[in-house]
């Protein structure tokens, strides 16, 4: 069989600067199903890599001839692309066999089965084994019947087969298939994070115990928390290192748990000598790491240099309405714990919620800074399909926007009690000209004794954030 993954061609979220991420789902669903079927003939076409528009992605749609193509989507923001590029697939070869997943499309498989006739089938939630039995059944030409976690066209239904178990063994997994985008290695990057090092994704767990009402991730993977050895996550930096050069990394957890398993990693990644050649980065809870301040001197010795809290708000209230579990004041705990040991610590932050105002917001903005982050990204509150935010606000009217496009945390999609969507793109301008603006914190920024962060600013003044955040209001 021939299996062409496809990452469409898309925009990027300007707020963090230019980057280019190498297709992270693709490499590794297309790893797993070399893994298991070695024969079949398998490509990955990255859009964006090899700067192809949609003219040039029908003519390799052609120019390959695939029997089956697989696009994923991660963001909400991105579902139109998929769309986009299946029906593209569609036309260029009718016959082809069209799949896609990740968290939107699980969210809302049957209504976008029966919306979008370009889609054959919706692999809901994790893919690796689902997609294997789907290509295995094309080959065979058997029935779908028995594929859990698949939705699919039948005549003139959707079937919606029971859920899968998840993978219990995550060590099991194949190697990140990098090999199969090995020609793109030099056009990946992320300039405000990583700069010109050569820079790389790799996932070290899934899920997440927690369960913030925002968050897509919490149901996609059903709140469970699932993590490769620290043994094998260095193996594989190692891997990543050795064979493909890399030299900043992702680790793409959606939430970094520290425990044996993370002492284990720092130490086999120390013991490795990967301190001093390879630089990781990971999203973190500020109670997490607040509780856990003895590990983070060798977590920093382990070769990590960036660490993104979700901080969300400094209101107790709001971090309750959220579902967050933490408090404000772990969070100056976390912030501060991270730079006393040399490692940049990101603040990310929420506003839009529907009971915040332009007093509240102002708040937020005071909290910042006194937390005195590194770095502060902040959002707007995004009713993501699949989450109990989505739910609540679509039972209640809330929604205005409906264009997918446009939930990408940078755009208001709903009012709050008191401000209207266009006020809340307002009050997003005003937090980043109130942390970016001031010109005794760029100063302190570019002339930091911090490598990143010192980096990360002199980055900053050049991207004219201000004036793109200015446009969208």
């Amino acid at each position: 069989m021939k299996v062409l993954f496809i990452e469409p061609p898309k925009d990027f979220w300007f707020v963090m600067g230019e980057y280019l991420p190498p297709p992270t789902a693709a490499i590794q669903l297309a790893a797993y199903l070399e893994a298991k079927r070695p024969t079949d003939e398998i490509t990955i076409l990255d859009c964006q890599a090899e700067r192809l528009d949609w003219g040039d992605v029908g003519k390799r749609i052609e120019k390959e001839d695939p029997h089956i193509v697989a696009v994923s989507s991660l963001s909400t923001c991105n579902a139109y692309t998929v769309i986009r590029t299946l029906d593209l697939a569609k036309k260029v070869a009718p016959d082809v066999f069209t799949i896609t997943g990740g968290q939107h499309f699980t969210a809302l498989s049957e209504p976008s089965l029966h919306q979008y006739p370009a889609i054959d089938a919706i692999a809901r939630g994790e893919g690796e084994v689902t997609l294997v039995e789907v290509v295995d059944a094309l080959d065979e030409s058997s029935k779908f019947t028995d594929i859990l976690g698949l939705t699919f066209r039948h005549k003139d239904k959707v079937v919606s087969n029971p859920d899968r178990p998840l993978l219990t063994d995550l060590d099991s997994l194949p190697m990140p298939g990098y090999h199969l985008v090995e020609q793109n290695l030099d056009r990946y990057h992320f300039k405000m994070m990583a700069g010109d090092m050569r820079y790389v994704i790799i996932e070290g767990s899934r899920g997440c115990t927690h369960d913030c009402r925002f968050c897509s991730q919490c149901r996609f993977w059903g709140r469970r928390w699932r993590a490769k050895s620290g043994k094998r996550i260095a193996q594989e930096m190692e891997y990543v290192r050795e064979r493909f050069g890399a030299e900043f990394v992702w680790l793409t957890d959606d939430n970094f748990a520290f425990g044996p398993r993370s002492r284990e990693m720092f130490d086999e990644l120390t013991q490795r000598n990967l301190g001093d050649q390879l630089y990781w980065f990971v999203q973190a809870r500020v109670d997490d790491v607040a509780r856990n301040s003895e590990i983070i001197p060798e977590m920093r010795k382990s070769g990590n240099q960036w660490v993104l809290l979700g901080v969300e708000s400094g209101d107790s209230e709001a971090l309750a309405n959220y579902g967050k579990g933490t408090n404000p004041g772990q969070a100056h705990e976390a912030v501060k714990i991270l730079k006393d040991n040399d490692i940049f610590a990101q603040a990310t932050l929420i506003i839009g919620n529907r009971k915040d105002t332009h007093e509240s917001i102002a708040g937020l903005r005071r909290y910042v800074e006194d937390l005195d982050p590194d770095i502060a990204i902040h959002m707007i509150l995004t009713p993501f399909p699949g989450t109990p935010l989505y739910e609540e606000a679509d039972a209640k009217g809330w929604i205005e926007d409906r264009n997918w496009a446009n939930y990408d945390m940078i755009h208001a999609v709903m009012p709050t009690e008191t401000l209207s969507t266009r006020e809340v793109q307002e009050e997003l301008f005003l937090c980043y000209r109130s942390f970016f603006g001031k010109l005794p914190r760029q100063i302190r920024g570019v002339i930091s004794s911090n490598r990143f962060k010192r980096k990360t600013y002199r980055y900053m003044a050049s991207q004219q954030l201000l004036r793109q955040l200015r446009g969208l209001i």
